[in-house]
């Protein structure tokens, strides 16, 4: 499984209704679970983003499907990065300049 980080902004849309955003996150949390994604942390945060999730996929496809589903609803828009623990950037590191 990789590891991704979405940040995520509210669209008009999205603000007009928070007061639903518990109960699309609960919708959200069983569409991933049945892509085969785990979330492993969902905030709701102030600054520049409204919230963040951290998820783990199998793959890019399903990580990408999983985050073009959620904006597809108009509620957020994100912006996703894979996330790299430790070893994972030691071995990109150890590939560096081998291209």
């Amino acid at each position: 499984m990789k590891r991704y980080i979405a940040l995520l902004t509210f669209t008009e849309k999205g603000f007009a209704s928070i007061k639903d955003s518990p109960a699309r996150v609960a919708t959200f949390r069983a569409s991933a679970e049945a892509a085969g994604v785990t979330i492993n942390a969902l905030y709701w945060t102030t600054g520049p983003y409204d919230g963040l999730i951290s998820f783990d996929a199998p793959d890019e496809m399903t990580a990408d499907a999983l985050m073009l589903d959620l904006n597809a609803t108009g509620f957020v828009k994100t912006q996703t990065m894979r996330a790299l623990d430790d070893d994972a950037f030691a071995a990109v590191l150890a590939k560096a300049g081998q291209a």
